[in-house]
């Protein structure tokens, strides 16, 4: 049995290796768990309720559009604006802020619909209905642990330690995203 010491040893080696899958392994498996959280303590639906299908769905979501986008996301950030210090880490966490996470947010719960089998009526119903309040949401959360993302985490592990804080983000997303 490895010790998280030794786990995290190992996944250091994967990340040097195959930082590209490795991170979007981790991002579908994180908003997995995010899903199982919420089904099992948001929404109390027991394990004899709980939707296979839907954290796989959400998992999907997770692989196909929040690894690859996020991680892309902190790439071409990092060539936008250059160098170290607060006053980088002030500007990165405005341009995630204001330019990406209100699109990925408003994307995020558009493919969530269509997932769902929501027509495009629907879909436009739920954005309006739901995008605002996640994305007031959102604004809470995020700036502050941005802000030390940028400030202290290497790039290669940007993505990991935000899927590692939105376990719970995750949660209240997928409750977001599958709340009818």
């Amino acid at each position: 049995m490895y010790s998280m010491a030794g786990l995290w040893r190992a996944y250091q080696a994967l990340m040097s290796k195959k930082p590209w899958t490795v991170q979007i392994v981790t991002a579908g498996s994180l908003v997995g768990v995010g899903d199982v959280i919420s089904q099992q303590l948001i929404e109390r639906r027991g394990l004899t309720n709980h939707s296979l299908t839907r954290t796989a769905k959400m998992m999907s979501i997770g692989f196909v559009f929040v690894g690859p986008v996020v991680g892309g996301w902190y790439k071409v950030l990092d060539k936008l604006v250059t160098g170290t210090g607060k006053s980088v880490a002030l500007k990165k966490m405005l341009f995630d802020q204001v330019a990406f996470a209100p699109c990925f947010l408003g994307t995020f719960l558009g493919i969530s619909g269509v997932l769902n089998g929501l027509t495009v009526e629907e879909n436009i119903t739920k954005l309006r209905r739901d995008y605002t309040d996640a994305l007031i949401s959102n604004y809470t959360l995020w700036p502050a642990v941005q802000m030390a993302n940028f400030y202290f985490v290497p790039l290669n592990h940007r993505l990991a330690v935000v899927q590692i804080v939105a376990i719970a983000w995750n949660s209240y997303l997928s409750w977001k995203a599958n709340k009818m």
